[in-house]
């Protein structure tokens, strides 16, 4: 659960976005590992506001993801794509983010980011290659120097003051979801990036279409969120990207230029062997979704919602929509020890609060108290539970007209319990695996060998880039989710 960590000072790049620089930095090193930003020329403004932003970026994405193997495959498709370069002087440092979510920026002066959901999601080399390039295409293209125009850097600057290092917590947590679009590139921006990556990727002998196909794939993981009822992808490279057919009609007549399918390399041994073992999902201090449930080892509890509910677990608190427009939020308050939970009810946080409804209970041997609200054509549920030291809240929420506000509030509030030590050491987080594919193996029996997600085969299917329908041969390699 997010929120019970220090939410920390950000500025969300949310997709394809670079801060306004006003000169061309030459004072950076290239580096063939994810690094943290220490090395910055006095007076350089570029530098000094890259400096500045690095470490918000971390706060923001979950910090850096370190896997020497993974580093360095990543590093070697940086290291081919800085040879065909169109600025040869401009070098630049590849960080892995350890997020789950598909994204990929560059801040000025060559700082380029790519999560490991991202590398995830990719396929092979060329495809990485394709979404690097794309970012490095910004940087050269001058595209935050063209910004600046708009925006100039005192009013960027005030801006971040005021916005990230104001004092308010519900500032910094709107930040952290991106409410925060600084220096977004314009469509045409992001078109000429297309031109200028897919150039890079095929001089650098990549298969110039793979950008066309990594499009295709983030578009197909989009679908698959949305059905999942993963609602905020605030994090995700197209929430800023435009990703309409004609861009990928755009890519693949771009790639013709170098000839037809199957010019060039995509790598794909290579990179597969550095994405295996990739950490998939939530982190532990996330806390993991598992079909219905939510646990969190460190936090040490848990709790279901009933059959037809969709869990997200976001930065903010763990929701869950089902049927009849029916919602959950959990969340966590930090109240003081002595103070009565009926009493925190009534403090004023609950809009519309029957005041008699309030009582105390017990849920699971833990101190609780539950009561009912009603505000704007909705009815509320509302449980707080003191565990471990911490107050937890389960709020569900109904339509006026519901009948099943009762029911599903006391199977979810009943079903929160204190996970015990062996609980607790069995939740083990998701990693990506590399299998070959053995005789008589099949799409169906390969997504049954995944676990902790849910829709299976769906899943399988856009990670590894297949249409419904595809077929595996013997020796084929394919990525599945296990926590093994």
């Amino acid at each position: 659960m997010r929120l019970l960590a220090s939410a920390g000072l950000a500025v969300v790049l949310a997709g394809c976005q670079l801060a306004s620089p006003d000169i061309q930095a030459s004072a950076f090193q290239p580096s063939n590992r994810p690094v943290t930003v220490d090395t910055v020329t006095a007076n350089n403004k570029l530098a000094e506001l890259a400096k500045a932003q690095h470490p918000r970026i971390l706060a923001t994405y979950g910090g850096e993801y370190s896997d020497p193997k993974l580093e360095r495959m990543v590093a070697k498709v940086v290291g081919s794509l800085t040879t065909v370069s169109a600025n040869p002087t401009q070098s630049y440092r590849i960080t892995i983010l350890n997020s789950p979510n598909v994204n990929a920026f560059a801040l000025p002066g060559g700082y380029l980011y790519v999560t490991r959901g991202l590398l995830a999601l990719a396929n092979d080399s060329a495809e990485l290659a394709a979404v690097i390039a794309h970012e490095m295409g910004h940087v050269t293209a001058n595209h935050g120097l063209q910004r600046q125009q708009k925006e100039a850097e005192e009013v960027l600057a005030t801006k971040v003051v005021s916005d990230v290092l104001g004092d308010s917590p519900t500032a910094k947590a709107a930040l952290i979801r991106g409410k925060l679009r600084m220096a977004q590139f314009s469509r045409n921006q992001e078109l000429a990036a297309d031109a200028i990556g897919i150039k890079s990727v095929g001089e650098a002998g990549y298969d110039p279409y793979a950008a066309a196909r990594f499009l295709q794939s983030m578009s197909a993981y989009t679908d698959f969120r949305s059905i999942s009822g993963a609602t905020d992808a605030s994090l995700d490279f197209l929430a800023t990207h435009p990703n309409t057919p004609q861009r990928i009609e755009l890519a693949q007549r771009l790639a013709r230029e170098f000839g037809p399918p199957g010019v060039g390399t995509v790598d794909r041994d290579s990179f597969l062997a550095g994405i295996d073992g990739l950490l998939y999902g939530d982190t532990p201090d996330e806390g993991y979704v598992r079909g219905n449930t939510f646990q969190h080892p460190k936090l040490g509890i848990s709790f279901s919602v009933p059959d037809g509910f969709m869990i997200d677990n976001s930065a903010a608190a763990v929701t869950a929509t089902g049927p009849g427009d029916m919602a959950v939020r959990f969340d966590g308050v930090s109240i003081d020890k002595n103070r009565s939970l009926p009493d925190y009810i009534r403090s004023g946080w609950v809009a519309g609060l029957d005041d008699a409804s309030v009582q105390e209970t017990s849920i699971d041997g833990n101190e609780a108290a539950i009561a009912k609200a009603r505000a704007d054509g909705w009815q509320f549920d509302i449980v707080v539970i003191r565990a471990n030291g911490q107050v937890y809240r389960l709020l569900t929420a109904a339509p006026i007209a519901s009948t099943s506000l009762d029911a599903v509030a006391r199977a979810v509030s009943g079903s929160f319990h204190v996970l015990s030590a062996a609980e607790k050491a069995a939740l083990k987080p998701l990693h990506i695996r590399v299998v070959t594919v053995q005789p008589g193996q099949t799409v169906g029996s390969l997504s049954a060998m995944m676990t902790g997600v849910d829709r299976k085969l769906d899943l399988f299917l856009v990670l590894n880039a297949m249409s419904p329908g595809a077929s595996v041969s013997a020796g084929d390699k394919v990525k599945i989710v296990t926590d093994k």
